[in-house]
């Protein structure tokens, strides 16, 4: 059932996860590419052309990926070597040529083109079917009806792309690293051949509707487009859903395009007892359910189309200070995300895509957020469906500033203004609503992100969701607009660079913990050491120069500076490369985990963060848990930490210890323990508390007193067990006497991307802690998909072990095995304590290699 656009009640729905199956559909994957310099145009499309000198690559890909893929370009990412990649080979046109055979002549053929950057003339056994003028913009889709063009056997298909100019609304990396020298040019996304008897089934889709917040009942409505491609016809539409089977006669035209609509009033069978809900991960499972849709005539197949979909329900709220939350059938759910990019040269594999949403799951995440780079296919999107990850997804603010999107900007409107922009943009959002709303894990869609659209261009949007999609929440932007949609109701304030960990407990201006942040973070974090030696030559490693700062953002963020002066100033100055890698990481788990555990404890005055960013797009120092090659950073498992589905933390504002629980349960009986140690590792106070809490909240459990005899830094050990006596959840803060001190005071850039430190906290005793040898054990197991490891560590010293990274490496090269898996990491080990931690890895990501398990502490030696 259709409904008209709002944005303030309650929205109910069921999404389609687009792995839709024609009766043929052919992939089209072996290409070959060339600059249109270098070639004569004619014949090109014709089997007569001689291809030979051609470079071989395989769709999708960009120009750029392909050469570098032949090994025309190598080791692109060591120190600068991209900035010195001629970027005149790629203003002009390239060509994209393959061939495929059609053994059937009476079947209807469709050429499909998912995604091209920037625009094409497109030429089919020497004549052409398309120009330039109509296949552009990244972000449209267009599919071709090829009968008159094709013949039996063999043919010819060569594209001719153009890349984006200034002005384009292209794909684009904005500040967070360079551009690619090609701009990203080619056929980025699939090509492919669908063929059937003459009835095209075009974006089934299937909504759903809750009655009065009860979720044992749902109604759902099924509607697609039948598109008549030969003469009249009278047939069957058939939909199987588990044991749902429904018939209905239909009478198609020659050329007739007719929206099929079914609903409970004329079939019952649509209306479901006790449905299988999808939920996130994190409160719940995500059930999908399949569908099969088939058309017939006289007992005859002449199309079949399958696909997966998921029941629930998304809908808003808003604080009483007018910040928008989110809920998932009818349940509050604190948002904990990250943003997420594509390689620099979107090309991303299944795996490596795979690897990446394993990694947020372990992360205890819920949601990504996709801006302007959604993917070469739909892989993401399924993967985040059966893995029960939300997805937040909407346009980039590439378009939003002048200097990228190259050509003059609205401030408040950015850079959408013709009219027709408007009408590109329009069709392109449209492509894209109706190529995604059958995920079940996209939950929001966002026409903005630093700008909102103007009113002429938000109406076209508020079109678009009425008629394809008006099932999710909508956001005008990231940031906080009022727009004819009413207010975002969410925020962009910063900061993107170093903050203390007091700071999101005591702000309450910017970026603190209330509202919905849309994206902030604390800025760089900066990799471990075998990261950084492969991507900084070795005569760069040290010190800091040029080179690193290539491997940052861009613009105010091309700079380790505000790093580097809160690590020289919290923990010594660094030594050496080793040193400054090492004590990176101590900073990056310190800065990220407050992050996370204030919007936690202030659910629901704040409804949710998104870290900025999940991941990179290619080996740097900036805005990412985990690294391009995979290499997680202290801050990922800062991350995981704090977002333990039960979990005690620090509040570094009012000095107190609050109880978290992310479940949908009550959790009853519960044990709290308390210890403060001072440097020396001598237990100053000791707390042991009963305690429970309620599902999906937090309470302040009880509040530090002053305590005598602190050094000048210290440790606080926070545990909670069940009631089996079982530790459930355990955290352990590194504190310092001498506070930080945030300067509010002095004049902010616009944008809030910083607020500057009057006084930094102290932790050089760190540099003082006596070593401690540690004994440790370690049992190896394998099954079917991994090399498992567990691994037992005794502390039977007087001395705390503090923060241990724990490795698993190639014996050989002593280089980590990535990626990882590891239960927790940079650990820390009180006097007399054993602990043990596991670790993972697939067996297909070993290549043959031996592993070991090594493990290196700031006060413990390099052990195996």
């Amino acid at each position: 059932m259709k409904r008209k656009i709002s944005f303030f009640i309650v929205i109910a729905f069921v999404t389609v996860a687009y792995s839709q199956k024609n009766i043929t559909s052919k992939v089209l994957k072996k290409w070959k590419i060339q600059s249109s310099i270098k070639i004569d145009e004619n014949k090109i499309s014709t089997s007569l052309y001689n291809d030979s000198s051609w470079i071989e690559t395989e769709v999708p890909s960009t120009v750029f990926n392909a050469l570098v893929k032949k090994g025309i370009y190598k080791d692109i990412y060591l120190g600068k070597n991209l900035d010195t990649i001629s970027k005149d080979l790629f203003k002009t046109s390239w060509w994209y040529r393959t061939t495929f055979d059609i053994d059937n002549l009476n079947l209807t053929h469709s050429l499909y083109l998912e995604g091209i950057n920037y625009s094409a003339n497109i030429w089919l056994n020497g004549k052409q079917i398309a120009s330039n003028k109509e296949i552009i913009n990244s972000f449209r889709q267009f599919k071709l009806q090829i009968n008159k063009y094709i013949k039996k056997g063999n043919n010819v298909l060569a594209i001719e792309v153009f890349p984006p100019n200034p002005g384009d609304f292209t794909i684009g990396f904005v500040d967070w690293n360079p551009e690619p020298p090609d701009n990203n040019m080619g056929i980025f996304r699939r090509v492919s051949i669908i063929s059937h008897n003459g009835i095209g089934i075009e974006n089934p889709y299937v909504e759903s509707s809750f009655k009065d917040g009860d979720y044992d009942k749902v109604d759902l409505t099924f509607s697609t487009n039948l598109i008549n491609y030969k003469k009249n016809i009278d047939g069957i539409l058939k939909i199987e859903i588990g044991d749902i089977v429904i018939n209905k006669k239909v009478s198609l035209k020659k050329g007739e395009n007719k929206k099929i609509i079914l609903t409970v009033k004329d079939f019952e069978q649509l209306k479901i007892s006790n449905p299988k809900l999808w939920w996130p991960y994190t409160i719940g499972k995500p059930e999908l359910y399949n569908a099969k849709v088939e058309f017939l005539c006289r007992n005859k197949l002449i199309n079949k189309v399958t696909f997966d979909f998921g029941i629930r329900e998304v809908s808003d709220f808003f604080t009483k200070d007018g910040h928008r939350g989110f809920k998932i059938n009818g349940k509050k759910i604190s948002i904990r995300g990250g943003g997420w990019v594509d390689n620099i040269m979107l090309d991303d594999t299944e795996d490596y895509i795979q690897s990446q949403l394993d990694y947020v799951r372990d992360m205890n995440l819920n949601t990504i957020r996709l801006e302007g780079f959604w993917g070469k296919d739909h892989t993401i999107y399924e993967k985040c469906d059966k893995m029960g990850i939300l997805v937040m997804v909407g346009w980039s603010c590439q378009w939003e500033w002048e200097n990228y999107l190259g050509k003059p900007v609205d401030e408040v409107y950015g850079g959408i203004q013709s009219p027709e922009d408007i009408e590109l943009m329009t069709t392109a959002w449209r492509d894209q609503v109706v190529w995604l709303r059958n995920h079940p894990s996209i939950f929001t869609w966002m026409a903005g992100s630093d700008c909102k659209p103007l009113p002429e261009l938000e109406k076209e949007y508020f079109k678009i969701f009425n008629e394809y999609d008006s099932t999710r929440v909508y956001l005008s932007s990231a940031k906080e607009w009022n727009s004819l949609a009413g207010p975002s109701g969410v925020k962009m304030r910063g900061p993107y660079a170093y903050v203390p960990p007091i700071y999101w407990f005591n702000d309450t201006k910017y970026g603190g913990a209330f509202g919905f942040n849309t994206e902030t973070g604390p800025g760089a974090q900066v990799p471990p050491i075998e990261s950084i030696r492969k991507m900084i030559p070795e005569k760069d490693l040290w010190p800091i120069n040029d080179v690193w700062d290539y491997h940052c953002g861009r613009n105010v963020f091309n700079t380790l500076d505000r790093f580097t002066e809160a690590l020289n100033k919290r923990y010594c100055k660094a030594k050496n490369v080793e040193d400054y890698a090492f004590k990176a990481q101590l900073l990056n788990y310190e800065l990220m985990r407050p992050m996370f555990e204030a919007f936690s404890a202030n659910r629901y005055d704040a409804t949710g963060v998104i870290q900025w960013m999940l991941n990179s797009a290619w080996p740097e120092m900036y805005w990412q848990l985990y690294d391009s090659y995979l290499m997680p950073n202290g801050a990922y498992y800062a991350t995981k930490k704090a977002g333990m589905p039960i979990h005690a933390l620090y509040n570094y504002n009012n000095e107190s210890i609050y109880l978290v629980n992310d479940k949908l349960e009550d959790a009853n009986e519960l044990k709290l323990e308390i210890k403060v140690l001072d440097i020396n590792s001598k237990i100053l106070f000791e707390k042991k508390l009963n305690t429970k809490i309620k599902a999906n909240s937090s309470i302040n459990v009880f509040k530090l007193q002053e305590i005598s005899n602190l050094t000048d830094t210290y440790f606080l050990s926070l545990k909670v067990l069940n009631n089996k006596d079982e530790e459930i959840d355990n955290n352990f803060y590194w504190l310092s006497k001498k506070e930080d001190v945030l300067d509010y005071e002095t004049k902010v850039p616009k944008w809030n991307y910083h607020t500057p430190s009057k006084q930094y906290s102290d932790f050089t005793q760190l540099e003082k802690l006596q070593k401690v040898k540690l004994s440790h054990q370690v049992i190896k197991t394998e099954n079917e998909e991994f090399i498992n490891f567990e691994v037992t560590l005794n502390n039977s010293s007087d001395k705390m072990a503090f923060f241990i990274e724990l490795k698993i490496v190639d014996k050989e090269t002593g280089l980590s095995i990535l990626p990882v898996i590891w239960s927790d990491n940079y650990v820390s080990i009180l006097p007399g304590e054993i602990r043990t931690y596991k670790g993972k890895i697939k067996k297909n990501h070993l290549n043959n290699k031996e592993t070991e398990f090594i493990y290196n502490g700031w006060n413990t030696n390099i052990n195996k």
